[in-house]
């Protein structure tokens, strides 16, 4: 049997058998010595026989045990191996899903789907030959690297006992565009992902090298909540749960409702595989709460991080809407308006707020103008568009404006006359206006009529023609444009609709300026986040399940929560073949193969050899 070799040099070795067998063509020495009786010289014609070259090799087991030790320690200095046939990649990046669906367990008791793609992982591992480097990426809601491309198992080993299941979906495009960013140093030719199927069915990139895309089995039957959502009702909130069964297997589960440590009440469903349904509670909106739903499997359910969810309740109280006193269309327009309060009232001698508001409309510019998260601002130009767009004195009507747009969803431009006419300056195209992070929703003849600005969570609309001098108020769509308005400012403040939020990343939050939080996740670790200068407290890693607390210094300044809420994740589908941009690779629950290192055993072999030797002629009672 011919083994390949890795390195194949270290064959020069074996030369080491000429000094070995030479030591035995040497003679015996013998001393000059008076005997008393020439009788004993037939000995010694007997020794002189015995010492010829070819005479000694016989029967010797000494040489031959050298000779068996030495060509053991040549063989493994050659680094044989058992050849498999398939291809050999000497930079092997390896891509482990840890996404939340790789939590699902088998069987009652058994093991995840993660711990089973770390044992395949482990096996190749274990098998790398001392030419091949691996380096291992984890694939969650990101890509990362654990470990640069080495073949030290020790390191490799290690690396692979930390990763751990996330709470969260897969991005595998991260992790691809990651190991194209290291093909540009290694000659990488070929990437192993290890995945349960649960992953985009399309991934737009372009990879230099082959990917294998190696199918862990599937999880089993589960059941867990998908949607969690509160809608605004005359004086409570109305809370929706969607749960929804595996592709393999759904089941049954009493499904429990909690707002702060109150049972609200109880439901019992039971799902078929893939099929979903909608759950409705109350819940009471005189204070600020957290709902918590809980699904208890009757059965074996094979995802445990869907079975919770957690939604926080502000109080209901009116949308506070700052409006100048001298736009009187806007302040009519929003008298219909229920769960509205306008401000400032009329006649009334309290200051105005600098803070507080959930909505401002205003024809000024400045820093006297109230601070909100939504702001509709009448008859100016940005400050930065100063050198983009001017007003001219002229009748101009709406060519066309962005009937998908929230703020002027059902509302109808088209017979609307101004006569201030924003005019572009010259050669100022619309990417300009991008440039600057403005949207434009409506446009003129020469220019842009309607702007939107979305940025750090604050979104400003600018009306670049005054309404008071314009057709727009005696128009349908005025009301209607009004109340759309209304429904951003809502939604931005979590008064219309609350919706669970989903792990991964927290959305941000105003805190402090240029202040250092703390983070503490529900296993317990930690994070310190720095605010900027504007105050927002933002990127912030949210990969488990469960709630979270805010700490600034030793105190809690705030408390939220993540849920999974992921239909993907519990649904535990798999797909079959992933589409990249030029080609599509089809999965596989074949394990891939490796070569088997064979160094180690001749290793052995050779060190048991010479044990032997040292025994049976040194050590052995009676040995020779």
């Amino acid at each position: 049997m011919i083994w390949p070799f890795v390195a194949p040099a270290a064959g020069w070795l074996a030369l080491l058998f000429i000094p070995l067998i030479m030591l035995y063509f040497l003679k015996l020495k013998r001393p000059v010595q008076a005997i008393p009786s020439l009788a004993l010289w037939r000995q010694v014609m007997n020794d002189q026989r015995v010492n010829s070259p070819f005479q000694r090799f016989k029967r010797n087991l000494l040489l031959l045990l050298q000779i068996i030790v030495l060509g053991c320690l040549v063989l493994a200095a050659m680094q044989p191996y058992w050849g498999t046939g398939a291809s050999r990649a000497k930079y092997l990046p390896i891509l482990i899903d840890c996404s939340a669906s790789m939590g699902a367990l088998d069987k009652q008791g058994g093991t995840t789907r993660l711990d089973a793609a770390k044992a395949e992982v482990r096996k190749i591992i274990d098998n790398l030959l001392s030419d091949q480097m691996v380096s291992l990426i984890i694939v969650n809601s990101t890509g990362r690297r654990l470990t640069d491309f080495t073949n030290n198992k020790k390191l490799l080993g290690s690396a692979l006992d930390l990763i751990a299941v996330s709470d969260a979906p897969s991005r595998v495009d991260d992790a691809l565009r990651l190991t194209q960013a290291l093909a540009r140093t290694y000659p990488i030719e070929r990437a192993l992902f290890l995945t349960d199927g649960n992953t985009p069915s399309t991934v737009d990139l372009e990879l230099p090298f082959q990917v294998t895309l190696q199918l862990v089995p599937p999880g089993g039957a589960n059941i867990g909540i998908t949607e969690l959502n509160a809608r605004r009702g005359t004086e409570r909130w109305d809370v929706f749960v969607r749960l929804e069964g595996a592709k393999i297997g759904g089941g049954a589960a009493k499904v429990e409702f909690y707002q702060d440590k109150e049972l609200l009440g109880s439901e019992q469903v039971n799902l078929d595989p893939k099929e979903s349904q909608r759950l409705v509670f109350r819940a009471s909106a005189d204070k600020p709460s957290q709902i918590t739903v809980r699904v208890l499997p009757e059965r074996f359910d094979s995802l445990a991080s869907d079975n919770i969810a957690y939604l926080e309740l502000p109080i209901l109280r009116p949308l506070r809407i700052y409006v100048d006193p001298d736009l009187a269309a806007f302040r009519k327009a929003l008298q219909p308006l229920k769960g509205v309060e306008v401000l400032p009232i009329p006649g009334s001698t309290k200051p105005k707020l600098v803070n507080g508001y959930d909505l401002v409309i205003t024809e000024e510019v400045g820093e006297t103008v109230p601070q909100a998260a939504v702001s509709m601002t009448v008859g100016q130009i940005p400050p930065e568009l100063g050198k983009l767009v001017k007003i001219e004195t002229d009748f101009v009507k709406v060519v066309d404006w962005q009937r998908n747009s929230p703020l002027l969803r059902h509302v109808q431009l088209g017979d609307v006359q101004m006569s201030e006419n924003p005019v572009s300056s010259t050669n100022v195209e619309d990417r300009d206006y991008e440039q600057q992070a403005y949207e434009i929703l409506a446009h003129a003849a020469r220019g842009p009529l309607i702007l939107h600005k979305d940025r750090d969570g604050k979104q400003a609309f600018w009306l670049l023609f005054h309404t008071n001098r314009s057709t727009l108020p005696y128009r349908v769509g005025f009301p209607i444009l009004v109340s759309n308005l209304v429904q951003i400012a809502m939604q931005q403040a979590g008064l219309a609709e609350v919706r669970g939020q989903s792990t991964g990343v927290l959305p941000p939050r105003t805190a402090d300026p240029s202040t250092k939080y703390t983070v503490v996740s529900p296993d317990g670790l930690r994070q310190e986040v720095t605010t900027g200068n504007d105050g927002q407290l933002g990127g912030i890693s949210a990969p488990r399940v469960g709630k979270y607390e805010i700490q600034r210094g030793l105190a809690t300044v705030t408390r939220t929560s993540a849920s999974l809420l992921q239909a993907d994740e519990t649904s535990l589908q798999f797909v079959d073949t992933i589409q990249f941009r030029e080609i599509s690779i089809a999965a596989s629950e074949t394990r891939q193969a490796t070569d088997k290192p064979l160094w180690t055993e001749f290793a052995i072999a050779g060190m048991l050899f010479l044990a032997l030797e040292w025994w049976y002629f040194q050590r052995r009672p009676g040995g020779w």
